[in-house]
């Protein structure tokens, strides 16, 4: 039995169960990651042959498997997303990247320190790995597919539809903050100019500005372009790789943020002509791509557990990790909201909701690859806990409570901002 021939049995079997489980498990309290991290670790155990996926062997594979999942579910995001931008409008949303997501950093990089006995910079990066959430995992409590209709969205899954979004770009900053402590040392002046001009304005500008050109021109193309050349016209879902690819690569060229970026070309097309069919068809077609490297990614996750990615942790370690999911992100994520749109109850479910996954696995990876991070097998090990139990936890929570707020039958998703009356931001709205 060769393992190529079982990699290949598995896979389809995978993208099979890909189109079915969503059905299956509709409206149930069981997702489709914990079904797929469950067949990963049972392929794995089993004696099928399969070498044991291990990103600390592998990170520069690691990097790129996780890296094209992140980038397509950003694309996937960006063109579902209803609401227009506007400050009061994506309140929430500021809220969550500016408060939310650097004291989750800050608690979670210190009690690594303190409690877990990790060194300085491997803390920063268990800190920063972890506070983007994921856009890969989160289906179950993310806006639907595009509508003609701008205020749809109730404010729960478009607070965890945007932050998703967007923090995977914008906690890049501190990523390189922990890189470069590794690589030079703890004294600010050997590293803090050059980190904050060059990774911080620099690539933030250069990825929002990057996506906001790609965007526009692809918008163009789509939908203003003479009428044989006007790609919107004949529905290729295909188009959405293109967008996406074109996005990251160009701005990665250039030196910014690809993550920001291609959340924000997706914006500006959505701009571009924003009650199109032919964003139906491009959100449709990035789904499915997303679903498909969602099922290979949580495949791999799984044989990596059983294979041993947890063999590192020690309980001070899953004390931290523990403390992300159950008290740090709940609480630091309700206080941000304090004031935003919504009912309190809606506070608190988008601070629970905080899911880490995909692209914590692509920043641990990244990282590993550009410096040397003493104890990089118990970071990653609480990383891998952490993801397990936020697919696990918040799987089963999702559909229950996302009923329960929609039975309630009150949508506040855009009140304040209606009663604002404040235009849209032109350009990379959608």
């Amino acid at each position: 039995m060769e393992a190529v021939d079982v990699a290949f049995a598995v896979v389809g079997l995978g993208a099979l169960l890909a189109g079915i489980l969503p059905r299956i498990l509709e409206r149930r309290p069981l997702s489709m990651p914990i079904a797929f991290l469950g067949l990963g670790m049972v392929v794995f155990l089993l004696p099928t042959g399969l070498p044991t996926p291990d990103p600390l062997a592998h990170p520069e594979l690691a990097t790129h498997l996780t890296e094209i999942g992140v980038i397509v579910a950003l694309m996937g995001a960006g063109l579902k997303i209803d609401r227009p931008l506007s400050w009061s409008r994506w309140s929430s949303t500021w809220r969550l990247l500016a408060v939310a997501m650097p004291l989750c950093i800050a608690a979670v990089a210190l009690l690594g320190w303190w409690w877990a006995g990790l060194v300085p910079a491997a803390a920063l990066l268990l800190g920063s790995a972890l506070a983007p959430t994921d856009p890969v995992l989160a289906s179950d409590v993310q806006v639907g597919e595009p509508t003609d209709v701008e205020d749809s969205e109730d404010e729960v899954r478009f607070a965890l539809t945007s932050e998703a979004g967007l923090n995977d770009g914008l906690a890049f900053p501190f990523v390189y903050a922990a890189i470069a402590i590794a690589g030079t040392s703890l004294a600010p002046r050997d590293w803090l100019l050059e980190w904050f001009t060059v990774d911080v304005l620099w690539k933030v500008t250069v990825g929002v500005g990057g996506g906001l050109l790609v965007g526009w021109l692809l918008g163009k193309l789509f939908f203003r372009a003479p009428s044989h050349l006007r790609l919107a016209r004949h529905a290729e879902g295909f188009l959405a790789l293109a967008a996406t690819f074109l996005a990251y690569g160009l701005v990665e060229v250039a030196g910014g943020y690809g993550f920001l970026a291609v959340f924000v070309a997706a914006r500006a097309i959505r701009s571009a002509e924003r009650t199109h069919e032919f964003h139906s068809v491009l959100h449709d077609f990035a789904e499915q791509v997303e679903r498909l490297l969602t099922v290979l990614l949580l495949l791999l996750f799984g044989g990596a557990v059983v294979g041993g990615l947890l063999g590192s942790l020690t309980w001070p370690a899953a004390a931290v990790g523990l403390a992300l999911v159950f008290v740090i992100r709940p609480l630091v994520g309700w206080l941000s909201l304090r004031g935003a749109p919504g009912r309190p109850a809606e506070h608190w479910v988008i601070a629970l909701f905080g899911i880490r996954g995909v692209g914590s696995f692509y920043y641990l990876a990244y990282a590993t690859t550009k410096a040397d991070f003493p104890q990089a097998d118990l970071v990653w090990a609480t990383v891998g806990l952490v993801v397990i139990v936020s697919v696990v936890v918040h799987g089963v929570a999702a559909t229950p409570v996302m009923q329960l707020l929609d039975r309630a039958g009150e949508r506040t998703g855009d009140e304040a901002a209606a009663r604002a009356d404040e235009p849209a931001v032109s350009g990379a709205a959608g």
